[in-house]
C-alpha cells in the first residue's frame, strides 16, 4: 500500500506529526485527512463509471465497423507556366 515504507519509517513519520500538531490536533487532522481520501477515492469511481458507461453507450449506438476507406485519387499534374509543351514561348 504505501510501497517501500516500512513499519520503523511510519513510526518515525507519527513521532514527528505528534511533536509538531500536539496530542489534540492530531486526532482532528488524522479525521480530516481520512474524509478528504475518502471524497476523493469517491470521485475517481464516479469518474471511472461514467466514463465506462459513455464507452457502453457509445458502443451500443456506432453503427458496425466500416470498411477502409478508398485511397484518394492521384492530384492532377501541374503545369509549370515556364515550360511550354508547344514549342511556343
Amino acid at each position: 500500500m504505501f510501497g517501500s515504507i516500512g513499519m520503523p519509517e511510519l513510526l518515525i513519520i507519527f513521532v514527528i506529526a505528534l511533536i509538531v500538531f500536539g496530542p489534540r490536533k492530531l486526532p482532528e487532522l488524522g479525521r480530516s485527512l481520512g474524509k478528504s481520501l475518502g471524497e476523493f477515492k469517491r470521485a475517481s469511481n464516479d469518474l471511472r463509471n461514467t466514463l465506462e458507461e459513455e464507452i457502453h453507450i457509445e458502443e451500443k449506438t456506432s453503427p458496425e465497423p466500416r470498411a477502409a476507406a478508398p485511397a484518394p485519387a492521384p492530384a492532377a499534374p501541374v503545369e509549370d507556366p515556364q515550360h511550354d509543351p508547344a514549342g511556343t514561348v
